[in-house]
C-alpha cells in the first residue's frame, strides 16, 4: 500500500487509515477479523475516537501486539479542559496504552465551537498537557460540514495543529466557496508542514427519508466495488491528501482496500461518480 509523510510529524503513513468508527457497534471477533484485514492490507495508521461507541474497547486488546508497528490517533469531542482531560484519559486506559500519537480535537466545523475548543479553558489546554505529560504525542483537528475547511484555516492561525482531517470528495469539489476555503486549507496546511486527512471519501448522500440504513454509517456509502474505486481514486488523484480513513462499515474495508490497490484516472473517476444524480452532499441534513 502507498505511503505519504503526515506533515512534518514525518510518518509514513499509509494512505487508506483504518477508520474505527466501524467497530463502535460490534463483537470482539468481528473487530478481530476486521483489524487483522487491515494489517494484512499494509494499513498502519489506526484512528479512533472517545464518541465511537465500544471501538476503543475493541482495539485495546491489540495493543501489547501492534502498538510499536502502528500510529495511532484518538480524538475527543469534549469542549472544556476538564471534560477533555477526563475523556484523555479514559481513551487511554480502553485502549490499553501509555500514549497515542495524535490526539484530535472532533468535530469543530464551525466558529463557535472552535472558539470553545481552543478558547481559555478548552478542550486544547487539556491536550497541550497531556502532549506535555507524554501521553499525547500531537494535537490535530477534525470537522464536518461545508464550514469545516474554513474553520480549519482559523484553526491553524491560532494554534499549529500538526494534523487536519476535513472534508473532501467530488460533490463537494464542485461546490465553488467549499473548494476556495478548501484551497486555501492546502496552502495554509503547506505552509505549516501540517499533515491532511479527508473524509467523506465513499459518501453517497444522506440516508433518504423512510429508508432504513442498511450501513452503519450516518451517511449512505457507495457499496459497489466500481463507484468506490472511483471515490477512493478520486480522492487519493489529490497529492495534498495524506490519507483518507476507511468507511464506519467493517463491510466495506475489502473494496476500499482494493480501490486503493487498483486506482484509476482522477478524470474517468469523477466522470464515473458525477453520473449518478442520487450524489449530493452528505451535510446537507446532518444528524448530529
Amino acid at each position: 500500500m502507498e505511503r505519504r509523510t503526515l506533515g512534518r510529524l514525518g510518518h509514513q503513513s499509509s494512505v487508506l487509515i483504518y477508520g474505527a468508527a466501524a467497530l463502535s457497534d460490534v463483537d470482539q471477533a468481528t473487530a478481530d477479523s476486521s483489524i487483522q484485514q487491515a494489517l494484512d492490507a499494509g494499513i498502519n495508521h489506526f484512528d479512533v475516537a472517545a464518541g465511537y461507541g465500544d471501538a476503543e474497547l475493541r482495539l485495546g486488546p491489540w495493543m501489547e501486539r501492534i502498538r510499536s508497528r502502528i500510529f495511532l490517533a484518538t480524538k475527543t469531542e469534549d469542549r472544556d479542559r476538564a471534560s477533555a482531560w477526563v475523556s484523555i484519559n479514559a481513551s487511554l486506559e480502553r485502549l490499553q496504552t501509555d500514549r497515542v500519537d495524535l490526539l484530535q480535537l472532533h468535530a469543530v466545523g464551525d466558529l463557535e465551537t472552535l472558539d470553545r475548543a481552543v478558547g481559555t479553558g478548552g478542550a486544547l489546554e487539556a491536550a497541550v498537557q497531556a502532549q506535555e505529560q507524554g501521553m499525547v504525542g500531537a494535537i490535530g483537528i477534525t470537522g464536518h460540514g461545508t464550514a469545516a475547511a474554513a474553520t480549519h484555516l482559523e484553526a491553524l492561525r491560532r494554534f499549529p495543529f500538526a494534523t487536519v482531517l476535513t472534508p473532501l470528495n467530488p460533490v463537494l469539489w464542485r461546490d465553488a466557496a467549499f473548494r476556495e476555503s478548501y484551497d486555501a486549507l492546502v496552502e495554509e496546511i503547506q505552509r505549516q508542514e501540517a499533515g491532511l486527512m479527508t473524509i467523506k471519501t465513499v459518501s453517497r448522500r444522506n440516508w433518504p427519508e423512510a429508508t432504513d440504513p442498511t450501513h452503519t454509517t450516518w451517511y449512505e456509502p457507495y457499496h459497489d466495488a466500481d463507484r468506490i474505486r472511483a471515490a477512493v481514486s478520486w480522492v487519493l488523484g489529490h497529492e495534498e491528501v495524506t490519507g483518507i480513513p476507511t468507511a464506519g462499515d467493517v463491510r466495506l474495508l475489502g473494496d476500499i482496500v482494493a480501490a486503493e490497490q487498483n486506482r484509476m484516472d482522477v478524470a474517468e473517476a469523477e466522470a464515473a461518480l458525477l453520473d449518478d444524480p442520487e450524489y449530493s452532499s452528505p451535510f446537507a441534513n446532518m444528524p448530529f
